[in-house]
């Protein structure tokens, strides 16, 4: 009878996987320098995750996994006073904090080859933006905006809101960026100032 893998060791390995995934990106992935990298073998990848996609989908899922504690992190600060406006403009600052940018990187990289290849990463185009979708609108609709007006709001800042990411990743150039963010934040206020419902 084979082993059976240990639990606990692959938690580790997928640990560092991430980590590594989001210190180096996908691009010429390769198991043998990824498991020199995690000081493992790749014969030690393969047994626990079964082959190189199933242990990136992991790895990818436990990146996001991360992200998601970091945002519940400062979710739980979100002040009930606050309007849309300052929620919005702290929001940013989460996304374009570089703490975050090892998580934005991959996004980004990510989308770009499940656009090429949608099979590679199943679901992940519809996440990506129905998830995010989804929550403007419902905290859009929660400070009284009217639903249609709330989606088409919601679609606008994802939209600008990644590109303006794209934007700072690729420049670093913040003072022009976060001036377009206040903007941005501007056209959303009249956007949605004969929206209440």
């Amino acid at each position: 009878m084979g082993r059976h893998a240990d639990p606990a060791r692959r938690n580790e390995l997928l640990d560092a996987v991430a980590e590594y995934l989001l210190q180096h990106g996908l691009v010429d992935l390769s198991l043998r320098p990824l498991a020199r990298a995690i000081e493992t073998s790749p014969r030690m990848l393969l047994y626990h995750f079964g082959s190189k996609e199933r242990l990136v989908v992991a790895a990818l899922t436990r990146a996001r996994e991360r992200e998601m504690r970091l945002f519940s992190e400062w979710a739980p600060n979100m002040g009930a006073d606050e309007n849309p406006e300052q929620l919005a403009r702290r929001a940013w600052a989460w996304m374009s904090d570089p703490a975050t940018e090892p998580f934005m990187r991959l996004f980004f990289e990510v989308y770009g080859i499940a656009l090429q290849q949608p099979a590679r990463y199943a679901g992940f185009l519809d996440h990506a933006v129905e998830d995010w979708l989804t929550a403007l609108t419902e905290g859009l609709e929660d400070a009284g905006v009217d639903r249609a007006a709330a989606r088409r709001a919601a679609t606008l800042i994802v939209a600008l809101t990644r590109g303006l990411l794209l934007d700072l990743l690729a420049t670093g150039d913040r003072e022009r960026i976060d001036a377009a963010i206040d903007s941005l934040v501007g056209e959303v206020r009249e956007h949605l100032a004969g929206a209440k419902v």
